[in-house]
């Protein structure tokens, strides 16, 4: 997400794992949803404005992203949103902010949880019922021969959980005489489809006037759900159940399948750390994600301390492989500035806005994927490249074109000099440095790149760098700008190591 001088110093005074802990006890802000309130953007408004649009969204992510003191779990929260997808894009209900914010409210409240309850808490979210089109599911009607929704039961499977293929637990293919073995097929989807039937938005107090009822887990209405048995993965959701007894049941069975362990700790592993993970180190995370050393599955803050400290993630050995790191995703080269010279809004508007334009805008927005297979998918790999050659993968790349890497540069500049409306970063720590090129980009490498950017560039830069004027407010004031975007367009900024 980013850090400043002083949460630097203070990782190195009280080691990793200290930090981590202390991460993991900070309270948690106030909710994005109870900010929106805080702003009236609960308000009808307007023409409806605010009932109809998304107005407020994004501000209220922003803020969070780039202010919040719990810098972890707002982490963890953008990583768990890029694996369990909702878009803001496809809400197909009224107050669309609430429900995106009442939905990254539920991934932050549950980000160092268990994963089982935040399976549970999303598939009964507004947001989720939306967004994979079961809200409204109703059970077959025998009459027409129309069948349930099967949107959710698909990719609650695929995208959520335990993924196409049957996998080891260090997250290599399963094979049966050589050949991959899939998970699951269409009498499974059609099967489970059938629990997904009968929910609907709690509308019991004040209707839909007020967002109240996005921020409140979907409710059953009992004769559009399927009551019979539901068979699907070897395993049947016995008839006659409610229609939320049948829900729990149904994600136990998913939950207990040996694929989700290693299915979800390697795409954690690989937005937090490094797209091409070791099996042995997915194997290790994986192991904590079976077995916290309680008996407890799906421990999500022993499997972020697992990644995190795990020697693949902190031996510097792996800062010279060529298969080791990550491209930043655009968004978190925007939030490393903005945490490293403390941005602020002091309006509390945080009009940043949808950043998802690569042409003009960073090419990417918290909670805007275009799909429910994320920006990016995890196995992506650019065509015709090295990365292609040498059998990596580079899931990021896929957001990189002629297009979004020019646009990127053009907003960034924007945005280091003269703000986004009243967004603005704090360089007085560097004004003391203006005049000295070296010094002033050695600062800059250090607490944005985390000294990554190498000698012959940050060379290069000191060339550009001693061509510009000197000595007076305007002239140190140019200098800290250029200074900034040529370490933030800089290879070795945007691949984290």
């Amino acid at each position: 997400m980013g850090a400043d001088r002083a949460q630097i110093a203070s990782i190195q005074a009280a080691g990793y794992a200290a930090w981590l802990d202390a991460q993991f006890t900070l309270p948690q802000s106030m909710s994005r949803c109870d900010w929106l309130v805080s702003k009236g953007y609960d308000a009808v408004g307007v023409n409806n404005a605010y009932k109809n649009g998304t107005t407020g969204f994004d501000a209220c992510v922003w803020r969070k992203m780039l202010t919040s003191p719990d810098t972890l779990r707002q982490r963890v929260t953008l990583a768990l949103s890029e694996l369990l997808v909702v878009s803001t894009n496809s809400l197909a209900g009224g107050w669309k902010a609430f429900s995106a914010a009442n939905y990254l409210d539920i991934l932050e409240n549950n980000a160092f949880g268990n994963y089982r309850t935040l399976l549970q808490q999303v598939s009964t979210s507004a947001a989720m019922g939306e967004f994979l089109t079961f809200r409204g599911n109703v059970k077959y009607n025998a009459a027409t021969g129309a069948l349930p929704d099967e949107n959710y039961a698909r990719e609650v499977m695929q995208l959520f959980t335990i993924g196409l293929l049957k996998l080891n637990m260090d997250g290599t293919p399963s094979t049966v005489g050589g050949q991959a073995q899939e998970t699951y097929g269409l009498a499974d989807i059609t099967g489970l489809a059938r629990v997904f039937t009968g929910w609907d938005w709690d509308t019991t107090v004040g209707g839909t006037g007020t967002p109240d009822y996005q921020r409140r887990p979907m409710v059953q209405y009992a004769s559009r759900h399927e009551t019979g048995a539901s068979t699907f993965l070897g395993s049947s959701v016995s008839a006659g159940l409610s229609g939320a007894d049948s829900l729990s049941a149904a994600l136990d069975i998913i939950f207990a399948h040996p694929n989700v362990s290693p299915f979800v700790s390697q795409q954690l592993i690989q937005r937090l750390v490094t797209s091409n993970p070791s099996p042995a180190y997915v194997q290790r995370v994986a192991s904590v994600f079976q077995n916290d050393g309680t008996g407890v599955k799906g421990n999500l803050k022993a499997v972020v301390r697992a990644i995190l400290l795990d020697d693949e993630a902190r031996s510097s050995a792996h800062l010279k492989s060529t298969s080791f790191g990550k491209l930043r995703e655009p968004m978190l080269r925007f939030t490393a500035w903005g945490r490293a010279f403390g941005v602020a809004s002091p309006s509390d508007v945080w009009a940043i806005g949808d950043t998802s334009d690569p042409a003009t805008r960073l090419g990417q927005s918290p909670l805007r994927s275009p799909t429910v297979f994320n920006f990016f998918r995890p196995g992506y790999v650019p065509p015709n490249s090295a990365l292609s050659r040498s059998t990596l993968v580079a899931p990021e790349f896929q957001l990189s074109n002629e297009s979004s890497v020019v646009g990127y540069v053009n907003y960034m500049q924007g945005a280091i000099s003269v703000g986004i409306g009243d967004v603005k970063a704090d360089y007085t720590v560097l004004l003391a440095l203006a005049d000295n090129a070296q010094s002033l980009l050695d600062e800059i490498n250090t607490v944005v790149a985390a000294g990554q950017v190498g000698s012959d560039t940050t060379a290069a830069f000191k060339l550009a760098l001693d061509s510009m004027p000197v000595g007076t407010v305007a002239a140190r004031a140019n200098r800290i700008y250029a200074a900034l975007l040529l370490i933030m367009a800089a290879p070795e900024f945007q691949v984290l190591k």
